[in-house]
Order: structure tokens, then C-alpha cells, then sequence
């Protein structure tokens, strides 16, 4: 039991919401879950078929944990949940060859657009439980794999703008 709420504490749920006490950090507890997600997609083989499986398998446990976390905290999408801002960063720079400063790139786009949610990620969110709260980050994903993938094409298309 928790002393504070007298509720059962969901440890293992907490933990996968929280991605092992990240979701706890003092300040901006989404952008360390993003770079936590960055890390995680740092470590992983860079094989479509890992990537995907391991997005597949953050937004299901992410919504069982992220339901969970909801329940125990008595609030939609409780800022100390951020197993949605990992796997919005797998999302963010999936099948996207990228070197570290691409993948960098791709952090700051996953981060705005998840601050930012725009339309639909912003209605996603109202989806009930754990859904809503891995939708909003999946979307806000989907549009900065998008944005990166724009960068991409217009740096290597600007160069026949070069005067050299």
C-alpha cells in the first residue's frame, strides 16, 4: 500500500510507465523520457523489423502501464508517464537512416510537435485511458518522422541552388 493515497501501488505498472523512474525527473519529465527514447534507439539494430517490433510492443505496454498510472494517480495522462514519449521518438526516426545529429534533429521535431499537438494529436488525447495517452504522442510523431524526413530531402535538394 501507499501511504499517500492509501491505494495498492502498481509497481510494475508504474515502472513501465515511468520508464524505470525517468518520468520522475524534477523538471520537463517528457523531454527526459524522449531522450530516453533516443537512447533506447541508439542501442537498438537498426532493422525495420526490430524497430517496428519494438514500437508495436511500447504502445501496447504503454497503454496497459499508462492505464494503470492514470488510475493510481487519479488524472488523465499524469506528467510522470513517459513510456509515450519513448516510443514517440522510435516512431520520430523510424526508417529514417539518420547519424546522431539527424537523430538530434529529429529529437527537437518530436519534441515540438508533441508540445505543439497539432490536429488530430490533440484529440487523440481525449481517447479513454491508456489509448489517449500513447495516441497523442504517436501522431505527434507521425508528423516529426514527416517534418525530419522534409529536412532530409530539402538539404540534399538545396545543393543545386549552390553557385559553386
Amino acid at each position: 500500500m501507499d501511504d499517500l493515497t492509501n491505494k495498492p501501488r502498481p509497481l510494475f505498472a508504474l515502472a513501465i510507465a515511468t520508464v524505470f523512474g525517468v518520468g520522475y525527473a524534477p523538471a520537463a519529465p517528457g523531454t527526459f523520457g524522449s531522450a530516453a527514447g533516443l537512447l533506447l534507439w541508439l542501442l537498438l539494430p537498426g532493422s525495420p523489423l526490430v524497430q517496428g517490433l519494438t514500437i508495436v510492443v511500447l504502445f501496447v505496454a504503454g497503454s496497459l502501464a499508462g492505464n494503470a498510472a492514470e488510475h493510481y494517480y487519479g488524472k488523465t495522462d499524469p506528467r510522470h508517464v513517459v513510456i509515450d514519449e519513448v516510443m514517440g521518438m522510435m516512431i520520430t526516426l523510424f526508417l529514417i537512416p539518420v547519424g546522431l545529429g539527424g537523430a538530434l534533429l529529429g529529437f527537437l521535431l518530436f519534441r515540438s510537435t508533441d508540445v505543439i499537438k497539432p490536429w488530430p494529436a490533440n484529440r487523440l488525447e481525449s481517447l479513454p485511458g491508456g489509448w489517449g495517452v500513447m495516441a497523442d504522442d504517436a501522431m505527434a510523431a507521425v508528423y516529426a518522422n514527416l517534418a525530419l524526413r522534409a529536412c532530409i530531402w530539402s538539404s540534399s535538394h538545396l545543393a543545386i541552388w549552390s553557385f559553386n
